[in-house]
């Protein structure tokens, strides 16, 4: 078993990608090794014996100079984050043995991150089932279309098409952070931009009074400069 997981570890240094979840693994090694009491001397005497052999692959293997050059500072980057992180777990468990108010944080910092997971997978499932039921509904909409006034039907199977769209792009955020990635601002301020634009759907189908579609248009119409805007600066950050 042992064996496999190194290897599972090695596989994982250069497939990346290096985000929170991988911090998270090296931190769950770094407390393993501390808890089966195994010195840190020889986690670095091993990551050493570890480096050098990559170090004499690569020099065996690359001819080009220059991108052999690049491919070991990159190896020595990433060994040299992995020893760090590992290591930095024994420092946690001395202090831990001696700190009761240190015991007192990380058992609230482990509580809030297994409360958030399970909330995380709460609001997930929330989804899929709200978005199971907007699906029925666009398809009650459909079938209504058909029974009666078509332009209401239209208008309202818009709406629940709307609705959905925004459900997904929830969805699709919510996953993304469960990998370990961002959330992006501008989905919410597409769910904000639909929502009027889903009411001004409904305020022209009622005949309702003008000055509140005028109002709505103007809402609309600044949340899209806001949202191009938006998009735009995450588009410079994740190119």
């Amino acid at each position: 078993e042992l064996p496999s997981k190194h290897k599972h570890w090695l596989l994982n240094l250069f497939k990346g990608p290096y985000d929170n979840n991988y911090y998270i693994r090296l931190i769950k090694i770094g407390r393993v090794h501390a808890e089966k009491q195994i010195s840190p001397h020889f986690v670095s005497s091993t990551m050493n014996k570890i480096r050098r052999m990559l170090i004499d692959l690569l020099s065996e293997e690359i001819e080009d100079r220059i991108y052999r050059t690049k491919l070991k500072v990159a190896v020595h980057k990433l060994l040299d984050i992995n020893l760090d992180v590992i290591t930095s777990s024994y420092v946690e468990e001395e202090i831990e043995q001696f700190s009761t108010a240190f015991k007192l944080k990380s058992t609230l910092v482990s509580f809030a991150e297994r409360f958030s997971s399970t909330m995380n997978l709460v609001l997930i499932f929330s989804l899929i089932m709200i978005t199971l039921g907007v699906v029925g509904l666009f398809f009650y909409d459909i079938y209504r279309m058909f029974q009666g006034d078509l332009s209401h039907g239209i208008i309202t199977a818009l709406g629940s098409l709307l609705i959905l769209w925004v459900l997904i792009e929830l969805m699709n955020t919510e996953i993304a952070h469960l990998k370990g990635g961002k959330f992006n601002i501008s989905v919410f301020i597409g769910v904000a931009l639909v929502a009027f634009i889903r009411d001004l759907m409904v305020t022209t189908l009622k005949h309702e009074k003008l000055e509140l579609a005028y109002y709505l248009v103007a809402a609309i119409l600044i949340l899209g400069v806001v949202y191009w805007l938006v998009i735009r600066s995450e588009a410079r950050k994740n190119p």
